[in-house]
């Protein structure tokens, strides 16, 4: 099981949201690139990173700190928000970025998605981002009459890498990530699911750990690090256990 230290950009710093609202965004560090070298000092060889207003705006608003992230990382980075079209994918794809998150688009303009993943292969992940159980989308600032689920079976035979779930509702609230919902979509989908949401301490890694075998790829985690409530060294040893 992958463990993805997150790191969130907002006007180029390392940030966290509680429930995905922009104004209440917490600074954790102003160099992304450095926080990245940091994460894989402790032992990370992937990371998850999330264009904040590019997820807002619907096209890339962090450019220059990604692209010193994925200078930086030696690992694999995972890139989300904003990307909403070709160009933008292949742009991403060109620098270096080892897989895309597509969250609005896969619900507003599937077709473009499918072709991504096509041409891409392995490449693009689709984020199902629920909220009361219907996907939010427009970096979750809307709620759709989308059940998750249907959402998610769309891209079964699309050729996309994985499914990314997050539980809005849990979102940097440190409240536990919704181990439940997540192996339930994980047991409904014939595509690895990667949890988001909510992770408080190691006993999400450990329970996630468990139902790995349902189908779950990994996890995201990113306050719990930087309170010092997970350490990463720790989570990744425990997800790698045999």
């Amino acid at each position: 099981m992958i463990v993805f230290p997150a790191i969130d950009l907002k006007a180029g710093q390392v940030v966290r949201l509680s429930e995905g609202e922009m104004d209440s965004a917490t600074v954790y560090a102003d160099d992304p690139a450095a926080q990245a070298v940091q994460f894989s000092e402790q032992g990370a060889e992937f990371l998850h990173v999330v264009d904040l207003d590019g997820a807002f705006a619907g096209k890339p608003e962090n450019a220059e700190a990604v692209e010193a992230i994925v200078e930086a990382f030696p690992g694999h980075v995972q890139l989300g928000g904003g990307i909403r079209n070709a160009a933008t994918v292949e742009r991403w794809f060109n620098l270096g970025v080892s897989r895309l998150v597509i969250g609005t688009a896969a619900l507003k303009d599937s077709e473009f998605v499918k072709a991504a993943a096509k041409q891409w292969e392995g490449g693009i992940v689709v984020a199902v981002d629920a909220r009361d159980g219907m996907v939010a989308t427009d970096g979750w600032a809307e709620k759709s009459d989308m059940p998750v689920i249907d959402l998610a079976r769309r891209f079964e035979d699309a050729g996309v890498a994985s499914l990314l779930f997050t539980d809005v509702g849990r979102d940097g609230l440190l409240k536990g990530c919704n181990i439940g919902a997540t192996v339930e979509l994980a047991q409904q989908v014939d595509l690895p699911v990667i949890a988001s949401g909510g992770v408080k301490g190691i006993d999400d890694i450990h329970m996630l750990k468990l139902q790995e075998g349902a189908g779950i790829e990994g996890v995201i985690t990113g306050r719990a690090i930087f309170e010092g409530r997970l350490d990463l060294a720790t989570a990744i040893a425990m997800a790698n256990r045999e």
